[in-house]
């Protein structure tokens, strides 16, 4: 009996496949602060001369050492200082921002960041990004009030059975309008307002977080890509570059129509996916814990017992839903930013308080205020990761290595020419978009520098501005300093996740639009 014992085979437990775990939002924001402070030691310190128009009619020139000097806003003032924008773009407010002056970088004393830094970045990337934090807080407000009136669950309900056997149509519909919003307007930031209302309907429908994120984030930031007219980017940048935003305009039309066609193919197969055997999901692992976080199907709903739809809740579902139309026209028409977009959301938060807490039904004034505090608290995260992505360039540009970045890159390009010389400056531009997310902010910043060089190698100018939006939105669905980690941190989704399902955006991206790039080249 004891041979028998001893010849018995122990099972072996089953290895544990490795799986290489990405960190969170916040510790991937924090680790890469620390870079942030390491890199400041490292890269050399220096700057370009900034110009800025004043009130009084000055153009405002802040050398690299400080020195400020005013000068009379003249077109004769502009060529001089080898600027070669039209004075009319300051004057009339279309370049708010500080100009890089060409041929004027300086080698600077090292300004190295101290330990104190990395905290003091991120206090101060907050302050910065309060506008935007109060706009989610009261979005996240406006959300828990119409949660907490039972209308989104009767309203969702006779959604998903109107949409059955069509439900692609949504998200494709969904799709184009953020495209349009994304290439018309740079409609980005302000798609986090659209997530609450879109992604219930995603998941009563059967779809995953990568399908929410993919119609309303992937979809604004790919129209946004290849910008037509958007302000923020093809004409800033254009208007940088010192040349009518309508040059090249044929080009990122005909690019824009390629991507889309592409993303909603791309869309279509992965929501089918899914749709179809929901363990496909790239984020099946979570799926129970996202659901449990958006979804709004009640105790009542899962009973199987019929909620009405009244209309008291039907009034409150169309005021939520009239404020975000009337969001984007504010942005577009009226040039709305973050404190007037909250303002408004604000007064129709308050319509719906008052049509929650009184009636027959109604939860009183403690109740509809709990759901509007419990609903903005329920956004901090989001709201830190913003701030928190913003105190990485405060880092950057109190080191001044962002214009040495920008000097280096221009060398790089300085000595070739043709198709070459604009995929490389895509490239740079794939680069320099980690170290300045804004797309205004890298236009005002790199085209006074990249664009005369486009004429020393007879390229024309409007290549430079396609190259640009190319090559920094490509590295914006990837770059944590951007609003992938808002994002994220709004849908509780990995990063390991996002990626694996947006690389190959990413490279249809740099493909395609070196494509375009070089048709501009050859053609123009």
């Amino acid at each position: 009996m004891g041979d028998i014992s001893a010849s018995a085979e122990i099972p072996k437990a089953p290895k544990k496949k490795f799986r290489l775990r990405m960190p969170g939002a916040f510790a991937m924001l924090f680790i890469l602060t620390i870079f942030a402070v390491i890199a400041t030691w490292i890269i050399p310190a220096g700057a370009y001369s900034k110009m800025v128009y004043t009130t009084n009619s000055e153009l405002k020139i802040t050398s690299p050492n400080g020195n400020v000097t005013h000068v009379p806003a003249t077109q004769k003032e502009l060529d001089k200082l080898g600027v070669k924008i039209d004075i009319d773009q300051f004057t009339s407010g279309s370049i708010s921002d500080a100009v890089s002056v060409p041929n004027t970088y300086q080698r600077l004393k090292q300004k190295p960041a101290h330990i104190g830094a990395i905290t003091e970045s991120m206090v101060n990337g907050v302050i910065e990004t309060v506008d935007i934090m109060v706009f989610i807080f009261v979005l996240g407000g406006l959300i828990g009030v119409v949660k907490a009136s039972g209308a989104f669950e009767s309203g969702l309900m006779s959604l998903t059975k109107k949409t059955k056997g069509h439900e692609f149509l949504l998200i494709f519909t969904v799709s184009i309008l953020m495209i349009l919003g994304g290439t018309f307007c740079g409609i980005e930031e302000e798609a986090v307002a659209f997530y609450p209302i879109l992604v219930p309907i995603f998941i009563a429908m059967g779809y995953d977080s990568i399908v929410s994120v993919g119609a309303i984030f992937l979809s604004s930031s790919i129209g946004t890509c290849f910008s037509t007219i958007n302000p923020f980017s093809a004409v800033i940048a254009s208007n940088a570059a010192g040349i009518p935003f309508t040059e090249g305009l044929n080009f990122r039309i005909m690019g824009l129509i390629g991507a889309t066609i592409f993303i909603e193919l791309y869309l279509h197969w992965y929501s089918k996916k899914v749709k179809d055997t929901p363990k496909f999901s790239y984020t099946y692992d979570d799926h129970e814990s996202f659901n449990n976080m958006f979804s709004v199907e009640s105790d009542d709903d899962k009973k199987g017992i019929k909620i009405p739809f009244t209309l008291r809740k039907k009034i409150i579902l169309i005021l939520f839903v009239i404020a975000f139309p009337i969001m984007v026209w504010g942005v577009m028409s009226k040039g709305w930013w973050f404190p007037t977009m909250a303002s408004s959301f604000l007064s129709f938060a308050i319509i719906i308080m008052f049509l929650t807490a009184t009636g027959r039904y109604g939860i009183g004034e403690k109740g509809v205020v709990d759901a509007f505090v419990n609903g903005a608290s329920s956004l901090v995260g989001v709201s830190l990761i913003i701030g928190l992505a913003r105190g990485i360039n405060i880092i950057l540009n109190n080191g001044y290595i962002s214009d040495t970045i920008l000097q280096f890159s221009s060398l790089l390009v300085k000595n070739v020419s043709g198709p070459i010389f604009i995929i490389i400056l895509m490239f740079i531009f794939f680069v320099l978009g980690f170290i300045v997310p804004s797309s205004s902010g890298l236009a005002v910043l790199s085209m006074p520098i990249f664009a005369p060089l486009a004429d020393t190698v007879d390229i024309p100018r409007f290549a430079v501005v396609t190259a640009y939006q190319f090559g920094q939105y490509a590295m914006l669905f990837l770059a944590p300093t951007g609003l992938v980690m808002a994002t994220l941190q709004m849908l509780d989704m990995k990063y390991s996740h996002w990626f694996r399902f947006v690389w190959p955006v990413v490279a249809f991206v740099l493909v395609f639009g070196g494509f375009i790039l070089i048709m501009e080249v050859v053609l123009s």
